[in-house]
């Protein structure tokens, strides 16, 4: 039996972003990113080769003023793509997780598909502020962000790391696999809504 192409494509538009993003997660981790700033396109690039989603990305924004309204449209947007991508999560792991060393650091992720938006984030204190024109503060907004639109449950914890760059590079590595392995079908769970309410 051949299943549907779980794919999610939204476009969001306002006085401040254009955003534009299509997600297969039944993909081969195909990437094309373009938001303007260099290291959130690096870090959206290991969420699509890691999490093996076809991933692109089309964002214009008012990076004149700041880097802020940027990324956090685009996270919007990708957080409802993939909620539309997961379709009736019929079959579905539900749970994903996955622990991820980049040299010093180490990110801990863990998600529930429950279709009830909610984060616990921590991460070491006096890091650097910025990487190139990324703003280090805006790792937690992005999951914040990328969370209400999925509907899921994140928990991400960095408990040690000294280089910012490792420290926000292990987090999305670790979720793009959590999210990888928790939207998976299950073969022992063909046909069967993985939650005990009935919905997700």
């Amino acid at each position: 039996m051949t299943r549907e192409a779980r794919v999610g494509r939204v476009e969001r538009t306002t006085k401040e972003t254009s955003v534009l993003v299509e997600i297969n997660l039944d993909g081969t981790g195909k990437v094309d990113v373009s938001t303007g700033v260099g290291f959130y396109d690096h870090m959206l690039d290991q969420l699509g080769r890691h999490g093996l989603f076809d991933l692109t990305v089309k964002t214009e924004g008012d990076l004149h003023i700041d880097s802020h309204h940027t990324i956090e449209d685009t996270a919007l947007a990708l957080g409802a793509a993939f909620r539309q991508a997961l379709g009736d999560k019929v079959g579905i792991y539900r749970f994903g997780n996955c622990t991820v060393p980049l040299d010093e650091s180490l990110a801990q992720v863990t998600v529930d598909l429950s279709g009830r938006p909610y984060l616990v984030h921590t991460e070491p204190e006096k890091m650097a502020p910025m990487i190139g024109e990324y703003d280090t503060t805006m790792t937690r907004h992005i999951l914040e962000s990328f969370v209400a639109q999925a509907q899921i449950a994140l928990h991400v914890h960095v408990p040690y790391g000294r280089n910012a760059h490792h420290i926000v590079e292990c987090q999305f590595k670790a979720l793009a696999r959590a999210l990888r392995y928790a939207s998976e079908h299950d073969p022992r769970a063909a046909g069967i809504l993985p939650s005990t309410k009935g919905a997700l």
